[in-house]
């Protein structure tokens, strides 16, 4: 096989498990693009993103401009004469320079079954809306949001997943997929098709209005959104002025007596609008994760207490 030529584009650990695997296959990482260093923490010290301290462990140019509105930063790119680019969750528009450049197609590694969650969000969107499925799509990328052709498209099941542990299976599926794709291009052009007209859904970036539990929900309906937004940023209510969050629950959904947002017991059950709910695990500000019984031990909520 030929070794490619090839930029990569990634930002987030997601990223790293397919520029590990691309590197392992015997291709030819070129140059590495990632997002400039972001304020982080309560210092708000600049942090490197995760790809980029992968690629200068490995020894790999990284580059990280802010955007490429600039004539010189396209023009940098394309002299590079990359045989492919690669692009995993990068976060930057792409000019049309670029992704219609047929001397280096630039293929794009999405979290989702497309045109089913299009976007920014598409692990945490699908366990919120309950899907069974998901899985990673190839595709060609072109100026619209995740509209490209469709080169792969592998499916698996969502199960009882939280975000962080199905991001994990579908960074490694994503990784495998997009090496086997390096393989025939190598050998020749890949196989597209048009993505499908209908079905279309757009996984819109998370916010921090994705993040207070509604007490009025039923709680399985809680319990998708406690597994979407774990481990990170956390599904939260307020207690006495904290932000607690939730990121592990049980159901229940036999009939409460309690009204929404009461606490039922000294375990920390919450009656919702349908059913009960019981955290596992549990953070209060400034600490770690950790089982429910453990923070109730030092913080108790007293029972008929009714949690916003």
């Amino acid at each position: 096989m030929k070794p490619l030529r090839i930029i990569f584009m990634g930002t987030p650990h997601f990223a790293c498990r397919a520029l590990d695997e691309i590197i392992k296959a015997g291709h030819e990482p070129i140059c590495i693009y990632t997002q400039p260093p972001r304020p982080s923490g309560r210092g708000q010290k600049l942090v490197e993103s995760p790809v980029k301290k992968f690629a200068l462990n490995h020894h790999l140019i990284v580059e990280t401009p802010t955007s490429f509105r600039e004539a010189r930063v396209i023009q940098h790119f394309l002299a590079k004469a990359a045989d492919v680019v690669i692009v995993a969750a990068y976060g930057l528009i792409l000019p049309q320079e670029i992704v219609r450049n047929r001397n280096a197609p630039c293929i794009n590694i999405h979290a989702s079954l497309l045109p089913r969650w299009r976007g920014a969000a598409p692990i945490q969107r699908a366990i919120m809306e309950g899907d069974k499925t998901t899985g990673i799509t190839l595709m060609r990328m072109e100026t619209g949001l995740d509209t490209g052709p469709i080169i792969a498209k592998e499916e698996l099941m969502i199960g009882a997943d939280d975000a962080g542990a199905l991001h994990d299976r579908l960074a490694t599926l994503g990784a495998n997929m997009i090496v086997d794709s390096l393989q025939h291009l190598a050998e020749g052009p890949l196989p597209e098709h048009p993505q499908a007209t209908n079905g279309i859904t757009y996984a819109h970036r998370l916010n921090s209005s994705d993040e207070p539990l509604d007490w009025m929900k039923p709680a399985a309906q809680l319990s998708l959104q406690i597994r979407a937004l774990s481990p990170k940023p956390g599904a939260s209510f307020i207690r006495a002025g904290e932000k607690w969050k939730i990121l592990a629950a049980d159901i229940d959904d036999s009939c409460t007596d309690g009204a929404p947002g009461e606490v039922l017991d000294n375990c920390l059950t919450i009656s919702c609008g349908q059913g009960k709910l019981h955290p596992r695990i549990v953070q209060r500000p400034g600490k770690k994760p950790l089982p429910t019984s453990e923070v109730l031990r030092g913080t108790p909520i007293p029972i008929g207490t009714i949690l916003s």
